[in-house]
């Protein structure tokens, strides 16, 4: 599956936390969305289109920032990464 259609598959799970989610599920999909699109936005201009690539460097992007987050918060933005990982490896 190509870099875009991955992208879009992911857009898909925010998109459905905002219309299922809870307060803290909605939280955690607008923390990670900005994360998300910096993480993207990078990879497209470093023309690096390897889509199993995505997961780790939002990881990796959480992890720096994860001082922003109450501890509470962390773990839904994790497991939020967690329904994102799953859907990148089932593509």
């Amino acid at each position: 599956m190509s870099f875009n259609a991955v992208i879009e598959q992911l857009e898909s799970v925010f998109d459905q936390v905002y219309v299922d989610g809870t307060d803290d599920e909605l939280f955690a999909s607008g923390y990670l969305r900005g994360h998300f699109d910096l993480v993207v936005a990078r990879m497209e201009m470093n023309d690096e289109t390897d889509a199993q690539a995505i997961i780790p460097n939002l990881q990796a992007a959480v992890e720096q920032a994860k001082h922003e987050l109450a501890p509470a918060d962390q773990t839904h933005v994790n497991n939020l990464v967690e329904q994102l990982d799953t859907v990148v490896r089932s593509v």
